[in-house]
């Protein structure tokens, strides 16, 4: 989180869920890359928990990043480690500089990375730091964060055991205008602590910024004005399935180019493509993803709604708040150094399953939906996994219920607010 130190107010700043798991990582690796979207708070998290002999260089200096560039070895023994090197993709020539010092000095601790263009950082960490380096990705808040209770935190998994706890559970559900207030401001650190700072502002200065500095990195792209049109259609979509042609049409480009933006979107961690279940036992499961911008608040900008009263009533209200439920059930296992492995069901009559959690081969089903009066129908479709030979845990339905209900044996409803 950059905190601008024209606001008047103090910014606050929220404890994260990953600072346990990176203090880990650096008593075990030498290296540590935190990835994640600009303004999520990377810098700000790492600065919080550095020693006092860790050293902090940014590759935004134009400077800086030439040096590492041109000569990276001296740009090593001038910033020497224990170091925080930011926004490293900009010069991934350290990468190999950065290999010998740690293959030299056999210490963990040494490095901490951060970027903001995790794929691209990828290819040269997977080609020379393999072995040496832990990576984390951070996403914008989450409620746990923002609520200050991240002792209670675990990944989002409904076991009978969590459910059980559920139950027990005095924690109060989140009512209809509240959510809709949380989704339409989105996660982004700075946007949620500091009260006075208009959200239109900030996230037409975001688009701005991330324009001139990842998107002319990432491709290049003469017309931008139309790129700008396609974050705008792209986030009209979000919680839908990924139809490149009529992106391609709405945007005026070719489909080639859409992939390519798309692929930019990913790139950045600004969108998230979940894909659908299949096996081999049936060939009526469509192949094609989901897309789901990773934070609310951006997409509700995008898409021109000015108020939280105008989303939840609009023809976006249960896309984005589908979106909202799975982002924050994702944040859990990213937070928690887990590869989650969700998928969605969808078969070629179009019957759906919003999203199918795998754990220990055991496959959980969930469902999200607007409604405050839940009922077994809605989770009709959860019967539709029984053909396909394999093993199922405990459904769940997110709505807007005040405390969990046991709607059968197998299936709870879920208050919006029990996500994380």
């Amino acid at each position: 989180m950059e905190i601008d130190s024209t606001l008047d107010e103090k910014i606050m700043y929220y404890e994260r869920i990953l600072n346990e798991l990176i203090k880990n990582i650096t008593e075990t690796f030498p290296i540590l890359l935190l990835t994640g979207p600009r303004q999520v708070g990377k810098t700000t998290l790492l600065e919080h928990l550095k020693e006092e002999t860790r050293s902090y260089v940014t590759l935004d200096d134009m400077n800086e990043r030439e040096l590492a560039k041109r000569d990276p070895m001296l740009f090593l023994q001038r910033h020497k480690p224990p170091l925080i090197i930011d926004e490293v993709q900009y010069a991934p020539e350290l990468f190999l500089a950065i290999k010998m010092i740690v293959d030299k000095d056999k210490k963990n601790g040494l490095f901490w990375l951060t970027g903001s263009q995790k794929f691209e950082l990828m290819k040269g960490i997977s080609e020379t730091l393999a072995g040496r380096i832990a990576i984390c990705e951070l996403l914008g808040l989450t409620e746990c964060e923002i609520e200050r209770r991240i002792s209670d935190f675990h990944p989002f998994l409904p076991s009978d055991a969590l459910i059980s706890n559920m139950f027990l559970s005095k924690r109060k559900g989140k009512d209809l205008p509240q959510t809709y207030q949380d989704i339409w401001r989105g996660t982004f650190p700075k946007i949620v602590s500091s009260k006075n700072l208009s959200r239109d502002i900030f996230y037409s200065s975001y688009i701005q910024t991330y324009i001139q500095r990842d998107v002319r990195d990432l491709s290049r792209i003469g017309d931008l004005t139309t790129f700008q049109r396609f974050l705008r259609v792209a986030a009209a979509r979000t919680g839908q399935l990924l139809n490149y042609n009529d992106m391609a049409r709405d945007v005026d480009v070719d489909q080639k180019t859409i992939k390519n933006w798309i692929s930019i979107l990913e790139t950045s961690g600004l969108v998230y493509l979940l894909q659908p279940y299949h096996n081999n036992l049936t060939n009526r499961l469509i192949k094609t993803p989901k897309l789901y911008f990773l934070d609310t608040g951006l997409c509700s900008y995008l898409t021109g709604w000015s108020t939280p009263e105008s989303l939840e009533i609009g023809s976006m209200s249960g896309a984005i708040l589908e979106t909202y439920l799975f982002t924050e059930i994702l944040k859990t296992y990213l937070y928690s150094g887990i590869k989650p492995n969700l998928y969605f069901y969808r078969d070629k009559d179009q019957k759906e399953i919003d999203l199918l959690i795998e754990y220990d081969q055991c496959f959980y089903p969930v469902e999200f939906k607007k409604t405050a009066k839940p009922t077994l129908d809605l989770a009709q479709n959860f019967k539709l996994l029984n053909k396909l030979n394999i093993k199922l845990g405990h459904g769940v339905i997110f709505c807007f219920k005040e405390k969990p209900v046991s709607l059968s044996k197998t299936v709870t409803a879920l208050p919006v607010s029990y996500v994380n």
